[in-house]
């Protein structure tokens, strides 16, 4: 765009700033011309415009003589002569009704019709948003607390929707966050970004992160999406899309590295007020809308490809706003800068809570955060209503805007009944170091009113809330602090949505994740009921068709949730391996998933029944387990997790592993093809006794030591009278194990074993080593106290060689 010819100039265009501009057009607009400038030639959109600069913000305040008076109400309010709500209020009121300059004006109005000529409309749409010269820094991002305007046409609504920009500086919470932040009010200036709108009422908008903002894992990209405008999604009135896609894999394009992909719940969008006075209004969803993803695979992975390369560009993980226009499709980047949260923590101090007990859980949301709160419920219906609003209380609301701030800060933690990870109750509560619940469905209808809960945000993505006061403790971990054992040390990983907050452990991989808690806690049907409906009644039907939604058909539903929860699992380790073993439901436990009683017969002893191996290659589970395996091959092709190992349990024989590896390769898995390793678990003694055997037909064992130990003694695990026998430090068991180490170290196999027993006995730590075990695999929280034990193991036997 022409520079207007002004010393200093009180507009540039956008291709004319870049990141050395901060002072002269604010952080948002020096980010939008650092992308035109130097991206936009790799094809990364972003849509063009001006800014009115700080210079015009200060040639309006210099004009109207408006400093004094905003001095004087900052003076009365670090006084306590007057509130935060009074003082707010009156400078904002001084700058709505101050006139803006003849000289401003000309050159605003002069901008706008360049814009417009160069998008050949007349009175263009336009987005006009803030740009204060100390925000979108890394250390502190100012998100939501300047004002935006959408689908402003017309020069004398873009004049108006400039000034009121100008006021913005001074809301309540944006006083508040400076004051916060240790900025000087009056030597933060505005400029106003005035930006082609792009028409996404038709399409879709989101937020994307190029780290997980609740784990801080750094190889993801974290996209929300939502039908219509994206402020939406910042508002939080909608339970927007969710996708997770790996970044180191997006360089192959063969691939397609989602791996998570949660459909949201949009009754409603923003969208244009039609007509030529502009604006925005709430519109209902369409049920075609309601019912289906708003991203398709390949906008996902062109939007993630986009926020890599500008992450790139920056040097730091990015907070990054994208629309789709409407009618073209076309993807556009509208905002981007940097995270100020996740990033900043360190990556070598562990925090985690857990909680000491449990109560009755009342209710379910999105997790904001890794922490644990409690305190009264106080539902607000208003932000005005927080002068009553006990500190340290449970603020409940239907989603918060920028206005709420101030109360933000006195709660121990925030729940909603809409929103996603990037509306503003979960970017402000990240701010404030709080946990949230957002998407909590219901909440304000039925959380109890002033009475104790507790919010658990420390138990995956999913926030749990409690009845009552719960103990719960907090420990901080200095990883680098930690010893580091020869002996490879994995962990167990139970649930996907709980494998990213344990990337920061210095372990080998997962030494196991079983597919049935995938099934049970992301699937929940059982999967020959989805291949065979007609065999269900029409309740179970119409309940997996509500389920399949989004999906092709009711097997793909099943092959896409068990291929993404594994990829979770694969991501969080890539590229040490993650050993996931096939399901191993015993028919008590299938027959309880949905649609399972016709599929099941009762067993008199389900333990020894029909269960692992025997039931791969039955024909009673045949296609069932093909749906596994399907899922497995789509994780390790298409998705790209070749680090997948896979694992077979309870098999009794090695003819029955050769019907099982049989029926892996009519599904596409094959043993040594496109590196695929399958191990067996060793927990049946004949997997000892024949360990030559099972050597020649896998590629490593894992010691299942609960089911070893129960076949080898003779004794019920769960028996309470006996369990004083149950224990795998017996020699019994101890000659089991070295004798199956030595035989499969003989093949070249690997051994690994999974479970407590090393975490709980250091003595039975100490013979694991000293028997050559290859891998040991704990649970998360016991990995940092078992590593010393290990260590010490290990330097014990250095001694007596």
């Amino acid at each position: 765009m022409r520079q207007l010819k002004s010393e200093p100039p009180l507009v540039m265009g956008l291709e004319d700033v870049d990141n050395t501009d901060v002072s002269r057009v604010g952080g948002k607009n020096a980010s939008l011309g650092e992308m035109i400038q130097r991206l936009g030639s790799e094809g990364i959109p972003v849509p063009p415009g001006f800014a009115l600069t700080a210079d015009a913000y200060r040639e309006f305040i210099t004009a109207n003589d408006l400093q004094p008076s905003i001095q004087q109400r900052l003076d009365e309010l670090a006084a306590g002569r007057i509130t935060l709500a009074e003082a707010g209020h009156s400078i904002r009121d001084a700058l709505l009704h101050a006139p803006l300059p003849e000289t401003l004006v000309t050159a605003l109005a002069s901008a706008y019709d360049q814009l417009c000529a160069r998008l050949r409309q007349t009175n263009a749409a336009v987005a006009v948003r803030s740009s204060a010269t100390a925000e979108d820094l890394p250390e502190a991002s100012f998100a939501g607390q300047q004002a935006s305007f959408l689908n402003i046409r017309g020069i004398d609504d873009l004049l108006t929707a400039c000034r009121q920009c100008y006021a913005s500086l001074f809301t309540d919470r944006a006083i508040s966050y400076r004051e916060a932040q240790g900025f000087d009010h009056l030597q933060v200036a505005l400029s106003v970004g005035i930006q082609e709108m792009v028409d996404a009422s038709e399409g879709a908008a989101g937020v994307m992160f190029t780290l997980d903002p609740e784990s801080g894992f750094p190889d993801a990209v974290v996209i929300n999406a939502a039908w219509g405008l994206g402020e939406a999604v910042v508002q939080g009135r909608v339970i927007a899309d969710r996708y997770m896609i790996y970044k180191p894999l997006l360089a192959q394009p063969r691939l397609t590295p989602i791996f998570d992909k949660t459909l949201g719940s949009q009754k409603e969008r923003l969208a244009y007020q039609r007509g030529t006075e502009g604006g925005v209004a709430w519109v209902d969803t369409t049920p075609a809308q309601h019912g289906r993803f708003v991203l398709s695979d390949s906008d996902t992975l062109q939007l993630a490809r986009w926020a890599r390369r500008i992450e790139q560009h920056y040097g730091c993980a990015m907070d990054i706003e994208w629309a789709r226009d409407g009618i073209s499709g076309d993807l556009y980047i509208v905002q981007a800068r940097p995270e100020t949260v996740a990033s900043q923590k360190s990556r070598q101090l562990l925090s985690r809570y857990r909680l000491k007990d449990r109560g009755k859980l009342l209710l379910e949301g999105s997790s904001v955060g890794s922490a644990i709160a409690s305190g009264p419920v106080r539902i607000i219906r208003n932000p005005e209503e927080q002068a009553d609003f006990p500190e340290g209380s449970i603020l409940v609301a239907e989603h918060t805007d920028p206005d709420w701030v101030p109360l933000m800060r006195r709660a121990a933690a925030v729940i909603t009944d809409t929103g996603g990870p990037t509306s503003h109750a979960a970017i402000v509560c990240r701010e404030l170091k709080i946990p949230a619940a957002v998407g909590a469905v219901g909440a304000t209808e039925s959380l109890p009113e002033g009475e104790a809960v507790t919010l658990s945000c420390a138990e995956g993505a999913t926030a749990k809330i409690y009845a009552g006061n719960l103990p719960f403790e907090q420990t901080a971990i200095d990883l680098s602090r930690l010893p580091q054992p020869r002996t490879q040390v994995n962990i167990n990983i139970a649930i996907p949505d709980s494998a990213l907050q344990w990337w920061q452990l210095p372990v080998g991989g997962i030494g196991l994740a079983r597919i049935e808690f995938i099934v049970s806690s992301l699937i929940g049907v059982h999967p020959l009921a989805l291949l065979q409906p007609e065999h269900t009644d029409e309740e179970t039907r119409l309940a997996i068709a509500e389920l399949a939604r989004g999906h092709p058909d009711p097997a793909r539903y099943f092959i896409d949730r068990l291929a993404l929860g594994v990829a979770k699992l694969a991501a969080s380790q890539y590229p040490k391996p993650v050993i996931v073993r096939f399901s191993d439901f015993k028919t008590n436990e299938y027959s309880k998933l949905l649609g399972g009683g016709p599929f099941e017969s009762p067993e008199s002893n389900p333990m020894l029944g029909l269960r692992g191996a025997a039931r791969y290659y039955s024909e009673r589970y045949r296609k069932g387990f093909g749906l596994e395996c399907q899922a497995i091959k789509r994780v390790r092709e298409q998705l790209g997790f070749d680090n997948v190992i896979v694992m077979i349990p309870f098999c009794r024989t090695p003819t029955e592993a050769d019907r099982v590896l049989e029926v892996m390769a009519e599904n596409g898995l094959e043993r040594g093809k496109n590196g695929l390793e399958v191990y067996v678990m060793c927990e049946i003694p004949a997997n000892v006794v024949l360990a030559d055997r099972f050597s020649e037909r896998f590629d490593g064992f894992s010691i299942g030591s609960n089911d070893l130990t129960q076949l080898v003694l003779g004794v019920d695990r769960d028996s309470a009278e006996l369990a004083y026998l149950f224990d795998a430090r017996n020699e019994a068991v101890t000659r089991m194990i070295s004798q199956v180490i030595e035989v499969a170290h003989r093949y070249g196999r690997k051994v690994g074993i999974c479970g407590q027993a090393p975490s709980d006995h250091p003595d039975f730590a100490a013979f694991l080593v000293q028997a050559g075990i290859d891998s040991i695999s704990l649970n998360p929280d016991s990995v940092v106290s078992t590593l010393g034990a290990i260590a010490a193991a290990e330097q014990a036997l250095a001694k007596t060689a």
